[in-house]
């Protein structure tokens, strides 16, 4: 099916089952983090080993989002989905299985491999089944699903109390994507377009072509700089709560607040960056960021924490999701799934160390307050990259 068949086809149907498998997405990542004051105990893990454990995922994720956005360009985009979702859905249920630190990291790490194959495409088909004037608005409104589904296993850790068995959050992590999977098959239309004639199809004249070096190279960096906030805050935001003197329920809480507040953030931000372009909005965003991350870091009352938290997840998720529907406009449309799976993987290097730095901050003698201050500079960072790439990075708008 080509594409103009795709968007007869019901873009809604499209949005919604997305929006469905970045919710399923979402819940398994978050579910590290909240599940990490039974998990942690349980395996016997210092620190640093929490941050290979909540990293490995992302690792797998790198492997992933390279080798899905490439297949998915040749055969197309469902297939792969299709097959990536049942994967992080089968390799979660293995979590819930695992009893060593060692068959946990493997567990992770193939667990990651399916989140890599699906969240190029789904960038993809946002892009593809979008005019260029709702772009943005349409991937936020996708990737929405992913604090929404982190807010739903935060919500589950807080209504299920200190009862509940951290392998149950695995196991409904599991079987979910496996039960969604077939619908997909026979629901989700092809989107894939079809390359011009003699089009060259190797990734990197994809990335470095045609004078796209400079903006996928900083594409790259502003990808990995926001998600190393994104994903310290995902994995460690409840462990942090609680080592500034809170409970496991107000580490809960904070999570949820990240989650449900981000929400707004993206979609306010897409529908933002539609009408006004990414520079200014984006580097706006990042700006008040930096304040949220050196505010949270001297924090001390549970009230300005949990504002604070939902301040974060709004402008980082904001922040992010709209990188998603900058990235596959700088590559041609017979390519952009491995273009959006480049910045994806490439990016995830971020969503790799951010897990690691607050495990080795932690190991190190940093209080939670100095883990999230450390978090500025490179907030800071961020805004003067995608400042840079508003310049000088070439967007297509076909």
């Amino acid at each position: 099916m080509n594409l103009n068949q795709t968007r007869r086809a019901s873009p809604a149907l499209v949005v919604l089952l997305c929006f469905l498998i970045a919710a399923l997405e979402g819940y398994d990542i978050q579910a590290f983090g909240v599940s990490a004051s039974k998990l942690i105990p349980e395996f016997g893990l210092d620190p640093g080993q929490q941050g290979w454990a909540a990293s490995a995922a992302m690792i797998g994720l790198v492997i992933g989002a390279f080798g899905g956005g490439w297949l998915a360009d040749r055969i197309g985009r469902r297939p792969v989905l299709v097959v990536s979702v049942a994967a992080f859905g089968l390799f979660s249920v293995w979590t819930a299985m695992t009893h060593d630190y060692e068959g946990l990291l493997i567990a992770r790490l193939a667990t990651g491999l399916g989140f890599g194959g699906a969240m190029p495409n789904l960038i993809a088909m946002a892009t593809e089944i979008s005019t260029p004037e709702r772009r943005a608005a349409t991937v936020t409104t996708m990737f929405c699903g992913m604090p929404a589904g982190g807010a739903a296993v935060a919500l589950i850790a807080r209504f299920a109390g200190p009862d509940l068995d951290w392998r149950t959050i695995f196991l409904i992590g599991g079987v979910a994507p496996l039960a969604l999977a077939p619908i997909l098959f026979l629901l989700l239309p092809e989107t894939r377009p079809q390359a011009t004639e003699g089009a060259d199809r190797r990734l990197s004249s994809t990335l470095f072509g045609e004078r796209r070096a400079v903006g996928t190279l900083l594409l790259w960096a502003v990808f990995v700089l926001t998600l190393v906030v994104l994903y310290l805050m995902l994995n460690w935001l409840p462990t942090l709560v609680i080592a500034k003197g809170f409970t496991a329920a107000d580490g809960a809480t904070a999570s949820l607040w990240f989650n449900l507040v981000s929400i707004v953030g993206a979609l306010l931000v897409g529908f933002i960056v539609d009408r006004l372009g990414f520079r200014w909005p984006l580097v706006a965003t990042y700006g008040l960021l930096a304040v949220v991350m050196y505010g949270l870091s001297g924090a001390t009352g549970l009230p300005m924490i949990l504002a604070l938290s939902g301040a974060a997840g709004f402008l980082v998720l904001g922040a992010q999701y709209s990188l998603y529907a900058v990235a596959p406009m700088l590559y041609p449309a017979h390519a952009r799934a491995a273009g959006a799976g480049a910045a994806v993987a490439v990016g995830r290097l971020g969503s790799i160390a951010g897990p690691l730095v607050a495990g080795e901050l932690r190991q190190a003698g940093f209080t939670a307050g100095e883990v999230f201050g450390a978090m500025t500079p490179v907030v800071l960072a961020a805004a003067g990259t995608a400042l840079a790439l508003s310049f000088l990075g070439k967007a297509r708008q076909d």
